[in-house]
């Protein structure tokens, strides 16, 4: 398939401010069974047609449980997983809008070295035999034509711009710490000057100590370099601080999205206020305040998931005959936010700092 026909002939569907638009996309893995003749028994529905978009210059988090998705939907945009349906529209700086999704392999890697990863431990995604020269100039010898001194003049200014002494280039991974580590990770997927950067549970395995100060790097090179953040995590703490808009994912199924004020003050979906009530407070005096919202260990089979809405099995607002037998839309509810909840607009529930509310008469 070449390039041409992966050219969108309505470059209206993407707004003049999004960089990059998931549309009903879905990732299915296939369960095989044991033995010498096996075959596919079922599948796993790791994400479940999901649609959102990314705003150019914007920071949006991608948040829930772990097995919920978010990291297979991050692989399906930067390309490591080919989805099974759906389309991922991108804008190039041309303007001209591709869907990576129907593109092959050959035509995808085109687009390699604008849409980069950031990977969760730095400890096992760094090359222990290679040095950093080699490891932060490789994707230079994929995306860009230069010479052996080139290359080591640009790893040494984005060794800089990340902290680290460009003195220490030829030093293995072994010789830095998890933090200095991490800014090596982020040297490597900047390197190529990308425009989407996909950060998976970027500082989660860094010391809390630490993790300040990889944010605010993040946030010091969005502006230098104009990027736009998919920030992956678990952690709605760190959530809070770094992203603009925050998408809440359930069962690979997007349950909420909304501006990171108000989905923090006054969550639409009962799945969030749940993840919002297990964040911890920082101030003593407020510990033990406010409502526990608990839900049930049983997390759903994503291969058999539950009829109607799949949070009604866990979710203490569910009516049973609706809830169970409807599947809600993600929808706009009170003209800011979008929420697949059928009750939104009914449920009062509890935000940071708040009292939970219950569903109005």
């Amino acid at each position: 398939m070449t390039e041409q026909t992966t050219v969108t002939d309505d470059p209206a569907r993407l707004d003049q401010d999004t960089l990059l638009r998931v549309e009903n996309v879905s990732m299915d893995f296939p369960i095989r069974s044991r033995g010498l003749f096996s075959r596919t028994t079922g599948h796993v529905h790791a994400v479940n047609d999901v649609s959102l978009e990314i705003r150019s210059g914007e920071v949006l988090g991608l948040v829930g449980e772990s097995g919920c998705g978010k990291t297979t939907l991050g692989r399906c945009i930067v390309g490591t997983n080919a989805p099974t349906g759906g389309s991922i529209l991108y804008r190039k700086d041309t303007g001209d809008v591709v869907d990576l999704a129907a593109m092959s392999k050959k035509d995808r890697s085109a687009y390699q070295s604008e849409i980069r990863v950031v990977f969760q431990d730095p400890f096992t995604s760094l090359n222990p035999r290679m040095t950093i020269l080699q490891i932060v100039g490789d994707p230079l010898k994929n995306f860009a034509s230069l010479g052996r001194s080139e290359i080591e003049d640009r790893v040494a200014h984005m060794l800089q711009r990340v902290g680290l002494s460009p003195t220490h280039m030829h030093r293995y991974p072994h010789a830095f710490s998890g933090g200095e580590r991490q800014r090596v990770n982020i040297a490597r997927a900047l390197v190529a000057e990308p425009r989407l950067v996909i950060a998976d549970e970027a500082v989660s395995a860094l010391d809390v100590s630490v993790r300040a100060q990889i944010l605010n790097l993040l946030r010091d090179l969005q502006d230098e370099f104009n990027l736009t953040y998919l920030f992956i995590s678990h952690d709605l703490s760190v959530v809070e601080n770094i992203c603009d808009r925050v998408a809440v994912m359930y069962l690979g199924k997007i349950v909420e999205i909304a501006e990171t004020d108000d989905l923090y003050s006054a969550p639409r979906h009962p799945y969030t206020e749940a993840l919002l009530a297990a964040v911890p407070k920082a101030d003593p005096r407020l510990r033990g305040t406010g409502r526990r919202v608990r839900l049930s260990d049983e997390f759903p089979d994503p291969s058999n998931p539950p009829s109607g809405c799949f949070f009604h099995t866990r979710c203490s607002y569910a009516d049973d005959d609706r809830c169970a037998h409807e599947r809600p839309l993600l929808r706009t509810v009170a003209g800011v936010q979008q929420a697949a909840c059928h009750y939104a607009d009914e449920l009062d529930l509890a935000g940071v700092g708040t009292e939970a509310g219950q569903v109005e008469p």
